[in-house]
């Protein structure tokens, strides 16, 4: 009971804040996120290991400033989560900037199946819930053991048009059925789910567990894969998604290679904003046999 009453008064807290402007909400969120950065002990952790793992290159300190910005945006990413439960639709088509989505429209006007490939940086809701303005899409939802948080995140995937969430129980057929039907599917393959329909390809130079999903849903779907990046922009200047080209010879003959060239596209884009790639997951706990976690 205590738990729900904390979690409603987070809920009413996020309510009031997001009617500040964004440049004020968005230094509030830089605040929590430093205030994160020093007692959050075990998830600066594993953003160190992480940091450690993928830029070796880098001084201690160096990892150090890049951990508390990382805090700091994800700070602003929590604390911004309230627009994506109110703001109205005009509000979050001023903050949420689209680039590229002509290349989204062609695709889905002549019939194609799409993959938007969406990896995992802090501004990956606020760009999910702004593409639901303009289209209809499939994505996969995961329950949440709190009731009322899952509430309303399901309410912010959902408020708008007509979205089809699927959950990872449903399996394949779904979401295909969906995208053949006109839907675009915001896909987000790149954590580590386990060993399960996963191999270990590189991730900056690091075998990660990657599932193959990417490749196997663009076949058996005959989907084009088309990337979409969410940046969060400074000073509270509010977000930008962009959307690529789709990628061509896509998929190949090679699952192997194609989980290759995913997490080479990914880390190409981490490099232009790496504060901004979501570091305080354990992307490295599922080891080949024989290798110690490092977390």
């Amino acid at each position: 009971m205590a738990g729900r009453i904390l979690s409603r008064l987070a809920v009413a807290l996020f309510w009031l804040l997001h009617w500040l402007p964004l440049p004020l909400l968005a230094r509030l969120g830089q605040g929590v996120g430093e205030l994160l950065y020093r007692v959050a002990r075990a998830r600066r952790h594993i953003v160190l290991v992480n940091l450690r793992l993928c830029f070796p290159e880098l001084s201690e300190a160096a990892r150090r400033r890049l951990a508390r910005a990382h805090f700091h945006v994800a700070g602003r990413s929590l604390l911004e989560r309230g627009l994506l439960w109110w703001a109205s639709a005009e509000r979050l088509r001023r903050l949420v900037r689209v680039e590229g989505d002509a290349h989204l429209t062609t695709l889905l006007a002549q019939g194609r199946p799409v993959i938007l490939l969406a990896p995992h940086f802090v501004g990956l809701d606020m760009g999910g819930t702004r593409m639901t303005l303009d289209f209809d899409m499939v994505s996969i939802y995961a329950r949440q053991k709190n009731r009322v948080f899952d509430r309303w995140l399901y309410h912010g995937r959902s408020r708008f048009g007509d979205q089809r969430l699927l959950s990872r129980q449903d399996g394949v057929r779904g979401t295909v059925k969906a995208m053949k039907a006109g839907r675009a599917f915001y896909y987000l393959p790149d954590m580590d789910y386990g060993r399960k329909d996963a191999i270990f390809v590189p991730f900056f130079g690091v075998p990660a567990a990657t599932i193959t999903g990417l490749a196997r849903l663009a076949r058996l779907a005959g989907a084009a894969v088309v990337p979409c990046v969410t940046r969060m922009l400074p000073g509270g200047q509010g977000y930008r998604v962009e959307v690529g080209e789709a990628w061509a010879d896509f998929p190949g003959a090679d699952v192997v290679a194609d989980t290759q060239r995913m997490n080479a596209w990914i880390e190409s884009v981490v490099l232009t904003m790496p504060e901004q790639y979501y570091w305080v997951h354990r992307r490295f706990k599922t080891r080949p046999p024989g290798e110690a976690r490092p977390y």
